[in-house]
């Protein structure tokens, strides 16, 4: 007889009660709420710890960290009590690694329960047989204990600021047509489906996901840890669908960090200073549903830029291309890097200084009705792999498969990354060395309360 595919199953009732006891709540409940911190000195694990609980998540307005790992996942789970017992887990999970403290093991007493578990699963019972739910024949109870001890890897490290910014993607919501947790009828009209762009070449291993999580660090190791447990704690609910890892060259707090063109990147950003910029171009407002508010929504790119021809191309071409001084970031004309765009400013000869197509004149608010974005891009580089350019002289080869790991963080996106690359990726000059090859959009929602959970308002819409 074949299985009712909504019907519970042992493994997905074991997975459900696993996450729930490593959450430390029952199901529909907000998290338990995290023991107070001992009064005493900090241990040197809880050194440079970025705050998790608060109005945002961390990790948007957070002054930019060394390094990132990012991962996408697919929900592989038809239960929203599933999902909602992960995301439980992951708020707790994180809370504790963002304090530099390892997650903690986790147990459960149920009913009887099936000795065909995997390794991480290990069982003591009275009884011999068990029906598909777990539960006795018998009615014997039994004992269950779920090992989920963190790795290790980071013991002794300091928090080394890390912070994890958690979004969800369209497939939450809907997926193959299929409304597959009762969320449809709740996703904002803000959070539209990603346009296919001019010059697009996503690849699907590196783009979409159902939910997305981003580590930032200042230590790689902490960043990667942070992302493994998390990962651990989802088996057989979401699966890792892809990852990326990032990197950003530290300068003093005042300095503009360069990219791997060389250019300093985020001179023009909105100040995360600013409450009223972040307000007016980076945090859902009333126009949003009540539980998206104080959240953002998250644009990601995997740009792979060409190196080897970039290289090869004279400075005085890449600085009109970019629009800006290689040397000082300053706008083309000018000599301090946060002197104002004049994109009217001409030369001896009438031409304009910054050309028509040039990418800071594309990418600027005044070109595009003043619409901004805060831009957290990172650098990747992986590796090397066989590539044909896509501009003379479209050379192919082993080249670098390097380049911009673009996040971007916005209160709407129709009105932000969307309308600013719509005419970017059919103008801009950068055109010729930079080719989108992967990304999604997730929405982030506002941050938690300690003894809630990510994502806890939209569920209790539904």
């Amino acid at each position: 007889m074949k299985r009712d595919e909504t019907a519970p199953t042992r493994r997905g009732f074991l997975t459900t009660t696993a996450l729930v006891a490593a959450a430390g709540m029952p199901l529909g409940a907000g998290a338990a709420t995290e023991t107070a911190a001992p009064a005493a000195a900090p241990t040197a694990s809880a050194r440079d710890a970025e705050p998790f609980w608060g109005p945002h998540q961390g990790g948007i307005l957070t002054a930019l960290q060394a390094h990132t790992y990012f991962a996408a996942f697919d929900l592989v789970t038809a239960k929203r009590a599933e999902v909602v017992a992960l995301l439980q887990a992951w708020t707790k999970a994180a809370a504790r690694m963002t304090r530099g403290l390892p997650i903690e093991p986790f147990a459960q007493t149920e009913a009887a329960v099936p000795a065909d578990l995997d390794s991480t699963t290990t069982t003591t019972t009275t009884t011999t047989t068990s029906d598909d739910y777990g539960a006795s024949s018998s009615g014997a109870a039994a004992t269950t204990t779920v090992a989920a001890p963190d790795s290790g890897e980071t013991a002794g490290l300091s928090a080394a600021r890390l912070t994890l910014t958690f979004g969800l993607g369209p497939g939450l919501f809907v997926k193959d047509g299929k409304d597959r947790y009762g969320l449809a009828k709740l996703r904002p009209e803000a959070f539209v489906d990603m346009p296919r762009f001019v010059g697009d070449q996503l690849v699907p291993e590196h783009t979409g996901g159902d939910l997305s999580v981003q580590a930032c660090a200042d230590d790689p190791q902490v960043a990667f840890h942070a992302v493994r447990q998390l990962a651990r704690l989802a088996d057989t609910v979401a699966s890792v669908r892809w990852t990326q890892a990032g990197f950003m060259p530290r300068f003093g707090a005042k300095e503009t960090p360069r990219n791997l063109m060389g250019f300093k990147d985020g001179t023009n950003n909105p100040s995360v200073a600013d409450a009223a910029d972040m307000a007016a171009f980076v945090w859902v407002g009333d126009e949003g549903p009540t539980w998206m508010r104080g959240g953002s929504y998250l644009v990601v790119r995997r740009i792979r830029i060409a190196l080897e021809h970039w290289d090869r191309t004279p400075v005085g071409f890449q600085e009109k291309t970019i629009g800006r001084h290689k040397a000082s970031g300053a706008p083309l004309g000018k000599t301090h890097e946060f002197a104002p765009l004049d994109l009217a400013a001409t030369g001896a000869n009438g031409n304009l200084l910054t050309p028509e197509n040039a990418h800071v004149r594309l990418a600027a608010a005044e070109s595009n009705g003043g619409a901004r974005i805060l831009r957290r891009p990172y650098s990747y580089n992986d590796g090397v792999n066989f590539t044909a350019e896509r501009w003379p002289p479209w050379r192919q080869g082993m080249e670098y498969d390097a380049g911009l790991f673009f996040l971007a963080y916005q209160r709407d996106p129709r009105t932000g990354f969307l309308k600013l690359y719509d005419r970017m990726s059919k103008f801009d000059m950068m055109n010729q060395f930079a080719t989108h090859v992967g990304g999604g959009m997730f929405l982030c929602p506002g941050g938690v309360k300690d003894g809630e959970f990510i994502g806890q308002r939209l569920f209790e819409s539904a």
